[in-house]
This record gives C-alpha cells, structure tokens and sequence, in this order.
C-alpha cells in the first residue's frame, strides 16, 4: 500500500482517523490509540464500537511489530515496520487495514488460522476463541494465535490476503471491518 492506495481509499471509502506507515515501537501505539480515544470521544462513538475499533487497532499494530520483515532478504537486521489505517466509510461503518513484510515461515503459521477464522460461524468463532484463552495456547506468544480470533469476534467482516515479493517474503494485508448497525 502507498499513498496512491490512501488517497484511493480515502476517495472510496470517506474519512481515515489514522494513518501511520514506518517503525512501530509500543510508545507510538500507545500515542496513536490515545489519538484513537480522542477522535472517538469527539464523534461520540458508543463505548462498545470505540472498544472494538482500539482493540482491533491494539492487535493489528502488536502483528507488525512481532511478524515485519524486511523486504530485503540479505538485510540482517528485521524492523518492526508496516502500514496501519484506521477510517470511517460512506455508512458511518468503521475500517482497520494492517500491512507489513513476513517471513515464509510466519506466513505458514498464520495463514491456516486465518483460513479458519474466516470460515468460521460467529457463534462457532466465539467458542473457539473462548477455548484458546481457557487453554492458553497461543496466548500472548507470536504465532498467529488467539489475537487474530479477538480481532474477527470483534469484526463484522475480516479480510486477508499475501502477496509475493521473493522466495521468502510477503506482503501481508489484512482488513477488518466494524459495521456499527450489527452487533459484533
């Protein structure tokens, strides 16, 4: 994604709140979700829309960090470095796009899962995420666990999508999406 595909997305659909693209680190997040409450508390967004968008906003920022890679394969040092876009569309709904460089192996682990999700019934997806918090697996360890299943009960729409850039690294794009007229 570069500037182009803002202004396009801005053009198609309407308002960005936030739009960060370079070096992640947890001191900016935590600025950019504070930026997030303001904007929230001026549109007087309902608490629970508010919570998903941060929450959302929160783990799709924490998968830059832990899965960017360089694009570069000779390049040694890995940066946590990406794309992150939090806006506002024609139906007053709410978006959050995430892209950023991984690795062949990461994408092998997150892929599968993100199959799942997608594929997955609310109720069922709900039940699931609630078995891995009960279970710990996957918790608060990289590898595409529980945070993505967070993410889609708090979605009403989850996208995805790996591009190839060279034998071993991705482009990997995902998009969620909060309709403020449906629970979540």
């Amino acid at each position: 994604m570069n500037v182009d595909n803002i202004q396009n997305m801005v053009e198609k659909d309407g308002i960005i709140f936030l739009s960060y693209g370079g070096f992640l680190t947890q001191t900016l997040i935590a600025g950019m979700t504070e930026a997030l409450e303001k904007e929230a508390e001026y549109n007087d967004l309902n608490m629970g829309v508010a919570n998903n968008i941060f929450t959302i906003f929160i783990e799709l920022s924490q998968n830059v960090m832990n899965y960017s890679k360089n694009k570069n394969a000779q390049c040694k040092e890995v940066k946590s470095e990406g794309l992150i876009v939090v806006g506002k569309d024609e139906q007053g709904n709410y978006y959050i796009h995430s892209q950023n460089i991984v690795a062949q192996d990461d994408k092998d682990k997150i892929e599968p899962k993100l199959k799942e999700i997608v594929t997955l019934p609310r109720d069922d997806l709900k039940k699931k995420y609630r078995e891995l918090r009960r279970s710990g697996k996957d918790k608060h360890g990289k590898g595409g666990g529980i945070g993505f299943y967070e993410i889609a009960k708090r979605s009403s729409e989850v996208k995805y999508e790996f591009k190839t850039i060279n034998e071993d690294k991705y482009y990997f794009h995902f998009i969620s999406r909060i309709n403020i007229n449906k629970e979540n």
